[in-house]
């Protein structure tokens, strides 16, 4: 079974081979998390996601992860992954765990070994919190990624709240 572990903090200060972004279709940057990735890696974050081949404006569709280089973050790589829109998409518990699947299989084929990962689609796309949690935790836990040292970066004391306790009954 993979290390998971829950931090409070900022997911940009984070010491890992992979940073995880919630990122959007275009991967061009935006708010929140997406935002906060983008100015802390600088232009040549931005330069390396305009890199990737794009259809329609899409370089990265829901539920798929694209990995790129980190910039001036710590880390090696960033892994953009785009989760669903709750309440917009359809079935959104099946894209949201394909999201970390693609995420935790990327990292493994760059031979990533350590990631800072952020609660995906629990910003601005609305997806409640327990039921996030539980898919992100399950899927983090299984045994395909036991090489992996996964640890969530969750902004604030609600969402660290609930993520723990699901995490505690999850063990």
């Amino acid at each position: 079974m993979s290390k998971v572990k829950l931090a409070r903090g900022d997911i940009t200060q984070a010491r890992a081979d992979a940073i995880v972004n919630a990122a959007n279709q275009a991967m061009l940057g935006g708010g929140g998390v997406d935002g906060a990735i983008h100015r802390a890696a600088g232009p040549a974050l931005l330069e390396a996601c305009r890199a990737v081949p794009a259809e329609n404006g899409v370089r990265c569709p829901t539920g798929q992860a694209r990995i790129t280089p980190a910039g001036k973050l710590s880390a090696r790589h960033v892994i953009h992954t785009v989760g669903p829109r709750y309440g917009i998409d359809p079935e959104p518990e099946k894209l949201l765990a394909r999201a970390y699947h693609s995420t935790y299989q990327l990292a493994l084929e760059h031979q990533c070994r350590s990631l800072a990962v952020p609660a995906i689609s629990c910003g601005v796309y609305g997806y409640p919190l327990d039921e996030a949690a539980r898919i992100a935790l399950g899927v983090s836990r299984e045994p395909a990624y036991t090489a992996l040292d996964i640890q969530f970066y969750l902004f604030g004391d609600e969402i660290h709240r609930i993520w723990h306790a699901v995490l505690e009954e999850l063990l």
